[in-house]
């Protein structure tokens, strides 16, 4: 009896080891195709990353730009949902002229930006000074739109409200 046990425990522990194997083969799997979700993205924009350079200062194209912090913003208030991920994309075809493509990989890469960046906080300072560079006062209220267009409709965190001032400083608006 006690070698039945010992057995039934040995094929339990292994089937135990194997289970969690296939399942970090299945992890690295899906880490290998978000990183080249990122770079068929970085492609799509003409994005190459320059030594010495943040990768937030080498962005060239607004669209880009403003999806990033699209994103940014979104992730002041926790990781936002697939829904609001799908929400974003669609305001981003909308204010932007972007075709469904295209408005996925900018969230793709805007989401890579971010992460560059090291905190939300820090990425929408960065980041809207950059749209600010790149497309002047007339680039905020595209950004308000679609903004608004992907918010849960519990309406805006603290840090959120936070962030829309932190606009006003960047785009240089004055206060109202």
């Amino acid at each position: 009896m006690p070698l039945l046990i010992a057995i039934i425990a040995i094929a339990a522990a292994v089937y135990f080891f194997l289970n969690r194997a296939r399942n970090a083969a299945l992890m690295a799997g899906d880490l290998v195709d978000v990183a080249k979700d990122v770079q068929l993205a970085a492609r799509r924009f003409g994005f190459r990353r320059q030594d010495n350079m943040h990768p937030v200062e080498t962005v060239q194209d607004l669209n880009l730009a403003t999806a990033a912090l699209a994103v940014a913003f979104q992730e002041l208030d926790g990781m936002p949902t697939r829904e609001q991920r799908s929400k974003l994309a669609e305001q981003l075809q909308a204010q932007l002229q972007m075709d469904s493509k295209a408005a996925k990989e900018a969230v793709i890469l805007g989401g890579w930006l971010v992460s560059q960046c090291g905190g939300t906080d820090a990425a929408v300072s960065r980041l809207s000074r950059k749209v600010y560079k790149l497309g002047g006062p007339e680039a905020l209220p595209p950004l308000l739109e679609i903004i608004k267009g992907s918010l849960p409709n519990s309406g805006l965190s603290q840090h959120q409200q936070d962030a829309i001032e932190r606009f006003r400083i960047s785009f240089r608006l004055p206060k109202s």
